[in-house]
């Protein structure tokens, strides 16, 4: 097969080619040029760029840049600070694998005659008898990333491969120096790419738009401080608050964005029984009304049970189908009560197993109250 590998400059995408090297594929490295803004973090730096290449000079294959910069600014950079403007918490990342990796480098490399294209990703890809592919955890459950892929459908599915899957981080790192590639110690990147260390979300967010003050109050509606930025809180945060010092420990429960307030509360009061979520998409069919499934909301959060209340255009276990419910795609009812998820975060629904995504999408700011 022809294998167009997206090598970011890091280990995983650099064993990925040797991997596919050494199962006979014909293999061409690219590197998506994503932000040309200041960078010295995540996988967009100059640096990467170049040790991308030089990790291909070192396998004997050749090496691509794509010029991806107003894609990723379409859609990841502008939604990004769209979405701090309207109090939801975004994620860049998973937005990067949806729009970029997986639609348009998937898009770029059919268009030059590749039959597939690979990443670095921990996750794994697996066809059953019946034809259906399906998205399972990667091998290292301490590096899984089957959560920030969630999106891939049956037609992705077919077009991608994960080839270190299969393997755990320190396998990963073995090989690699095995092969004396440059990349065999490189840290993992852990941040935004266009977040720099040295000016941070608060100095990226202010070049951009203008911070509103708000008010801090109780779930009663007692003041009880304010923040200068209202686009900086998010759901379950702490610190920040012009709260005093001492007493209970007091959480951001709700960010009231069109009055400018930020509604605190204990711990207990973060709770919620049961999500809603939008913009869902399946890796094949949906799940039924009544099915059990695990649901995990962060990239290494773990996987809590859940049962499918409404999912568009389901059917239920008793055959009655199912309805658009407040403008959500699905609902999900927790076995124990969660923190609640801020709106914005993706949330992924696995089967009871653990084992393999069903599908996932995009916490909205319905969160169903606990009882």
């Amino acid at each position: 097969m022809k294998v167009l590998v997206a090598m970011s400059g890091g280990v995983d995408s650099s064993v990925a080619a040797a991997e596919l090297i050494d199962q006979g594929h014909e293999v061409v490295g690219v590197t998506m040029r994503l932000w040309g803004g200041e960078s010295d973090t995540g996988c967009c730096s100059v640096s990467d760029v170049d040790d991308a290449r030089r990790v291909a000079q070192q396998l004997g294959i050749d090496h691509l840049v794509f010029n991806f910069s107003d894609d990723f600014n379409e859609h990841v950079v502008a939604p990004y600070v769209q979405a701090h403007v309207d109090g939801i918490t975004p994620n860049p990342c998973i937005e990067c694998n949806r729009h970029l990796k997986f639609d348009r480098l998937s898009e770029r490399a059919r268009d030059l005659g590749f039959d597939a294209v690979a990443t670095g990703h921990h996750a794994q890809v697996s066809r059953g008898d019946d034809g259906v592919y399906r998205l399972t955890r990667g091998h290292d459950q301490l590096k899984d990333q089957s959560y920030v892929v969630y999106m891939l459908d049956q037609t992705e599915l077919a077009f991608t491969m994960f080839p270190v899957g299969h393997m755990t981080k320190a396998q990963v790192r073995d090989r690699a120096v095995a092969l004396g590639l440059r990349t065999a110690t490189k840290p993992d990147s852990q941040d935004v790419c266009f977040i720099s260390r040295t000016g941070g979300r608060e100095t990226f967010l202010g070049n951009r738009i203008e911070f509103r003050k708000a008010a801090v109050v109780t779930s009663d509606g007692v003041a009880a401080g304010a923040v200068e930025a209202l686009e900086l809180v998010t759901i379950g945060q702490r610190r920040g608050l012009g709260l005093p010092g001492g007493g209970p420990k007091q959480f951001v429960v709700d960010v009231d964005t069109p009055n400018a307030r930020v509604v605190i509360g204990n711990e207990d009061q973060l709770l919620r029984d049961g999500l809603a979520v939008n913009n869902v998409m399946w890796a094949n069919v949906s799940p039924v009304v009544g099915q059990k499934v695990l649901v995990q909301s962060s990239a290494h959060g773990a996987a809590v049970a859940a049962t499918v209340e409404h999912v568009s255009d389901a059917v239920a276990a008793d055959g009655v189908g199912s309805q658009r419910i407040g403008g959500a795609n699905l609902v999900l009812r927790f076995d124990v009560a969660q923190r609640r998820i801020a709106p914005g975060q993706s949330i992924v629904c696995y089967d009871v197993t653990n084992s393999f995504v069903l599908g996932g999408g995009i916490a909205e700011a319905i969160n169903p109250t606990k009882n």
